[in-house]
């Protein structure tokens, strides 16, 4: 699935609420930015292969942010199953 699907979609974003989301079994699918501290998506990322989410990459946490609909950078963000 391409980034520009994150803006319309239904999403969480930041690495606290992703996580949240895998942890509760909503999230369908993962996006992490290449350029964000491996030290703090490297937990999530195992996190999402435990719970079989799968996990797409971004070049960049501004590239990601602006995928998503926001003005700022995102580390992490997540598609989930609730509807809006």
């Amino acid at each position: 699935m391409a980034l520009e699907h994150l803006k319309d979609a239904v999403r969480v974003i930041g690495l606290k609420q992703v996580r949240k989301a895998v942890q509760g079994g909503r999230a369908e699918r993962v996006f992490l930015a290449d350029d964000a501290d491996a030290r703090v998506t490297a937990p999530l990322s195992e996190l999402c292969a435990a719970q079989g989410v799968p996990v797409e990459h971004a070049a960049s946490m501004a590239e990601l942010g602006k995928a998503c609909g926001i003005d700022v950078g995102a580390a992490a963000a997540a598609l989930t199953r609730e509807s809006r």
